[in-house]
């Protein structure tokens, strides 16, 4: 159950502390978060979460690292090309109902192995294994979206891919995820990771 004792954050400041978290990160800045034994029995007693993370599995993306936060700050399910599978689904519900989180951040990221794979599937009707398949299926839908003239088909894609997971998160939830959406407590974003420069665009500011 949340902490009741540490303030709650609005989805407006918990997107901000983000945000300068990874301006940060690009600064090449130190951050040492605290990791101490006083943290760690701090956080035994109970987790309060300022953010929930919906990222792709690949080692290059570890959201804690690109956005400078240390222990108990985020709460993170990842799996292969950010999908929205029923686990994950699960586990946001829960960050929000049982956590109080106020903001849920879903990231793509450039050179995604999930998405060319499911590129592949499209263009060159590759085949994979049974489990990975149907992985991939839940990503064909973005690739089909993409601009199939795009100069990089992966990197569309996984903009598609982002921008089609939180339009399901804004408007086909649960009751659990859109009642608090309604009343402005909860707030759901897109972002994109650049492998090479570090930078994290998030997708809120091209409204």
């Amino acid at each position: 159950m949340p902490d009741d004792t540490l303030p709650q954050l609005s989805p407006d400041e918990a997107l901000a502390l983000l945000k300068d978290g990874n301006r940060r990160f690009l600064d090449d800045a130190t951050y040492q978060p605290p990791i101490d034994r006083m943290r760690r029995l701090h956080l035994a007693a109970a987790q309060r979460p300022f953010a929930a993370y919906l990222s792709c599995s690949d080692s290059r993306v570890p959201p804690e690292l690109l956005f400078e936060r240390g222990l108990g700050e985020l709460f993170i399910v990842r799996n292969a090309g950010n999908t929205l599978c029923t686990s994950a689904l699960g586990s946001l519900e829960f960050a929000v109902t049982q956590l109080g989180v106020p903001l849920i951040v879903v990231m793509g990221h450039e050179a995604c192995g999930a998405l060319r794979a499911a590129v592949a599937v499209t263009r060159e009707q590759r085949q994979f294994s049974g489990n990975v398949s149907k992985v991939l299926q839940s990503l064909l839908p973005a690739v089909l979206e993409a601009d199939p003239w795009a100069e990089n088909l992966v990197d569309a894609a996984a903009l598609c891919n982002v921008r089609k997971v939180v339009r399901e998160l804004q408007q086909e939830a649960s009751p659990a995820l859109l009642e608090p959406q309604r009343r402005g407590a909860l707030r759901v974003v897109g972002a994109y990771y650049h492998l090479d420069t570090g930078r994290v665009d998030f997708l809120d500011e091209e409204r």
